[in-house]
């Protein structure tokens, strides 16, 4: 089998292998995709929580990204964990340069265990650079709050939140409904087009390490193959619930996904 197509990761490594580029890379080659990396800082953690992020210099970054669009080139990109503003200013100058298509930017703010992983300044340029640079930004509940101010408690709050995020410049925003205490997790698809609402029951389960990498990358993994935002959007929560539903129960604290459930869902495009 050869990779469909190339897709361009740059964020955070996690040493643990659960989230950051290391779930990346396994969820873009799982989803079959050729996986590219920029790594934007190395962080000592595992399913417990994160004890240190080390950022690498932005000029670093920048070459990683550079060495590779000069290259090989690349059909997605996906962004997470960008530390800090000169990063985030590099990886826009760059992006923009090259005019890359189907940017995916999940804004990773807070860790699984809560540590914060950006400062105020940094969610600023965040906003001001990358927003209208992405195709599509995905969110989860409490990073949805940091980007509008708003309080979100429901599916009400949730889609006011998606439609004030997409107002910032996006084309697309795919909010994750996963933190509301509801036994329905609800994520909220905003497009220019009009809201998608895609429900589920919710899994009692400790293994949610890396969701959102993960369902970020499957997501530009996906567009990187040529299909639409719904169809990406459809098949890329249906790898993540199945990825979570089979977890490997690796850890002590929030486990892994597993990343190659892929090789079992033989109608994962249906």
């Amino acid at each position: 089998m050869k990779p469909k197509s190339k897709v361009l990761i740059i964020a955070g490594s996690d040493s643990s292998g659960g989230a950051g580029i290391q779930a990346d890379i396994k969820t873009v080659t799982a989803l079959g995709s050729y996986a590219m990396t920029a790594i934007t800082a190395v962080t000592a953690q595992n399913t417990k929580g994160v004890k240190k992020i080390t950022p690498i210099p932005a000029k670093i970054v920048q070459k990683q990204i550079a060495m590779i669009l000069d290259d090989i080139g690349a059909s997605a990109v996906k962004i997470g964990m960008i530390h800090n503003a000169s990063i985030i200013r590099c990886v826009y100058k760059i992006l923009k340069k090259y005019k890359l298509k189907n940017i995916v930017l999940d804004p990773v703010m807070i860790a699984k265990g809560g540590s914060k992983l950006i400062n105020n300044s940094s969610i600023k340029y965040l906003k001001k650079l990358l927003l209208p640079l992405s195709n599509l930004v995905t969110p989860n509940i409490p990073e949805a709050e940091m980007l509008t101010g708003y309080s979100i408690s429901n599916k009400k709050d949730m889609i006011k939140a998606a439609k004030k995020i997409l107002n910032m410049g996006t084309k697309n925003v795919l909010l994750k409904g996963g933190h509301l205490k509801n036994k329905m997790i609800f994520d909220i698809l905003a497009t220019k087009k009009g809201i998608k609402i895609f429900s589920k029951r919710k899994m009692r389960t400790k293994n949610t390490h890396g969701t959102g990498c993960t369902l970020s990358s499957a997501l530009a993994t996906c567009l990187s193959q040529n299909k639409n935002i719904l169809k990406s959007c459809k098949i890329s929560i249906r790898y993540v619930d199945k990825a979570i539903a089979s977890a490997p129960n690796y850890g002590k604290g929030f486990g892994p996904l597993n990343h190659l459930v892929s090789f079992n869902l033989r109608n994962l495009n249906a």
